[in-house]
Order: C-alpha cells, then structure tokens, then sequence
C-alpha cells in the first residue's frame, strides 16, 4: 500500500474514531499531496519517495511553527502542533542515529576525496543525496563541517 493510500485509510480510521489532532494532521497531508499529484508536469500517479518527502517538509515547518509558540509563551498552541507533529513521523523513515550519520559521512568524505571546507559543497550534494530521509539536512551540514574543519 502506497504512503498516500495509507494515508486515507488512516483518515477513515482518524474520523470513526473522532480523533481530532490526528484528522487535522492527516487532512493537511492529503491536502499538500494531491497539490503535489495535480502540479504542473507532475505524473498521475505520486512515489512513495516524494510523498515522504513533502511529509519532512511538513513536519519541518510543524517543529519550527511549535518552537514559535513555544518562545511566544503559547503552550496550547504549541502542545497542538507538537501532537500534528508526532502524526506526521509515524509516516516517516526512522531517523539516523549520530554515530551512524557520522560514520556514513566519513565514508563520503573518503570517495570524494574531500581534505578542507573548500569541498564542503561536494560532500553536501553527495550526503544530501544519500541519507535524503534518514537525516535532517541541518544535521549533516553540521556534521560536515565538524569532520572537515
């Protein structure tokens, strides 16, 4: 079953159960996904892969709308987003751990050749490319310039 049909069922299963948070969630995800199945030079049919990734995108925004909230002293506010959050990464891949993010890096920067900050930006496309999904992007440009500088 595809991410998007999952995503369906779980609506159905999210509206018998008057689960709230998680309607909301999972309504914005179908949404942002059929915006992504209907644009322009799009195919009929959205992979798995894209489907995830503008899942990460809506987390992502979720974390740094609840950090907002969270610094404006709105807590309600922020325990809700927090909740759509949590929806969102069970449809995620689990996330890399450090010391295996670290080891993954090392073995770019050794079949790139890297040997300064000057080849950061080759890392970064090789890395960015290979742990898509498995790490936040923040993550490994930090990770990178720990192991280059």
């Amino acid at each position: 079953m595809s991410v998007f049909d999952q995503i369906n069922e779980d609506i159905k299963a999210a509206m018998k159960a008057r689960e709230k948070e998680k309607l909301e969630a999972l309504r914005a995800v179908k949404k942002v996904l059929l915006e992504a199945k209907t644009a322009k030079g799009a195919s009929a049919e959205l992979d798995d892969q894209d489907a995830v990734k503008a899942i990460q995108k809506l987390a992502k925004q979720g974390r740094d709308s609840a950090t907002i909230y969270k610094e404006q002293e709105r807590d309600d506010l922020y325990q809700q987003e927090m909740k759509q959050v949590e929806v969102l990464e069970t449809y995620l891949p689990e996330k890399m751990s450090d010391e295996m993010l670290e080891a993954n890096i090392k073995t770019i920067i050794d079949s790139v050749g890297a040997t300064g900050m000057k080849d950061m930006g080759k890392v970064m496309g090789m890395a960015s490319k290979q742990l898509a999904g498995q790490a936040d992007g923040k993550d490994i440009a930090d990770k990178v310039k720990a192991l280059l500088s």
